[in-house]
């Protein structure tokens, strides 16, 4: 007998609006399985599978291939995070939408050329093309900023410490009035709308990134009204600013990742006025290691990051690395851990890493789930280790 709330196959092709053989192909590519198979081996579908298959059609539809479906919708049968993934899905819509506009622009540019001069301007085309293949970087733009959010999520659903990461980076900023500030690796501005009813009105501030995606949700979030905000895309061991021009330079989680750290603080040293300062936060070696003892428990062959990151840049050799560039050098920490009840939270973010996880977890997740289960219905405790140095020119 049919239980309430669940779908036969036919049914749930029927609500979707899609094919019986559609329902049957993505159950055999493993993309959509049914929430319940009975003993007789009939097939049955919940409201949870409805929001997930429309969240397949949609990616489908803005061109992405099963195989890339397949890794950027698992596990997204929770509503929070339902919720939060199409907000992601909103974001790429409007950059597709922005890039339509610009290649509409430029056919009709072209056009207009043609037919005033009998001729085709090759460059302008040539940029037509360029134009056209920049959707093939939205499949990472969308991947990069779904695994910021789950890991950003992770840590505001289960932090201890309920000032937050960014109240309290903010609040070393000691802003005031009349100040230019300068963020190096901006990401998608949450440290500002974070802060933004904390901050002076007579303030100006450029964010920076080397994603031009990452600086349009940005842009989107804080608002292109907000005047006391520029965005500039550049790599941050080259800026692009005379010296002494700033009075903070601020980043974020950024210095691990740049192949020449001793460039990039000579950079900011140059651009930082007399008295000014250098705020950039990191990790230390324990930050989050349950979480790889965890993953390494089921398989001992994950590796969440190729790279330790602390080892580049860390709590533990930062003062040594930026003590050549900065008068005085100052450590302060994040008291903060992570205790997490729930399973969904913390598989997404396990799936966000950038290691080799999948690679091993997609197609065993339902044994992943329920192993993941276990340790958090006891609460699973995870041991956090972040702060700042503050650094004086």
């Amino acid at each position: 007998m049919k239980k309430t709330g669940y779908y036969s196959s036919g049914e749930f092709a029927r609500m979707a609006h899609v094919t019986l053989r559609t329902i049957r192909y993505y159950d055999k590519q493993n993309i959509l399985t049914p929430t319940l198979v009975t003993e007789s081996g009939a097939r049955f579908y919940t409201d949870e599978d409805l929001a997930r298959l429309q969240q397949i059609l949609l990616l489908k539809y803005l061109g992405f291939s099963l195989e890339d479906i397949k890794e950027m919708t698992i596990n997204d049968t929770d509503y929070h995070f339902m919720s939060n993934s199409l907000n992601l899905q909103l974001k790429l819509i409007r950059d597709r939408i922005e890039q339509m506009q610009l290649v509409e622009k430029a056919i009709q540019d072209t056009c207009t050329a043609v037919q005033a001069e009998h001729s085709i301007d090759w460059s302008n085309m040539l940029h037509l093309i360029h134009l056209t293949g920049m959707e093939k970087s939205m499949k990472n733009q969308y991947q990069n900023a779904s695994n910021i959010s789950a890991r950003i999520n992770l840590h505001s659903l289960y932090s201890q410490n309920k000032q937050g990461w960014f109240p309290w980076v903010y609040e070393q900023c000691h802003i005031k009035s009349g100040m230019k500030i300068l963020e190096i690796g901006c990401g998608d501005g949450t440290l500002w709308t974070s802060n933004l009813s904390l901050l002076p009105k007579n303030v100006t501030i450029t964010l920076s990134d080397l994603s031009d995606g990452m600086l349009r949700d940005a842009r989107r979030t804080i608002g292109a009204e907000d005047r006391r905000f520029s965005f500039q895309r550049f790599d941050c061991k080259q800026i692009p600013y005379d010296s002494e021009s700033f009075d903070l330079v601020i980043a974020n989680h950024l210095l691990f990742y740049c192949e020449n750290i001793p460039q990039v603080c000579q950079e900011v040293q140059r651009v930082l006025k007399p008295d000014g300062q250098f705020l950039c936060s990191t990790y230390g070696k324990k930050h989050m290691l349950e979480v790889s003892q965890l993953v390494q428990r089921f398989d001992d062959r994950i590796v969440l990051s190729a790279d330790k990151l602390y080892e580049n840049f860390g709590l533990e050799n930062g003062l040594d690395l930026l003590s050549p560039y900065f008068l005085e050098v100052t450590c302060k920490t994040y008291e903060d851990s992570l205790l997490v009840p729930d399973c969904e939270p913390l598989i997404s973010y396990i799936l966000s890493c950038h290691g080799n996880q999948n690679q091993y977890l997609l197609d065993h997740y339902k044994e992943f789930r329920s192993f993941v289960k276990k340790q958090t219905d006891t609460v699973f405790h995870i041991t956090k280790e972040a702060g700042i140095f503050l650094c004086k020119k």
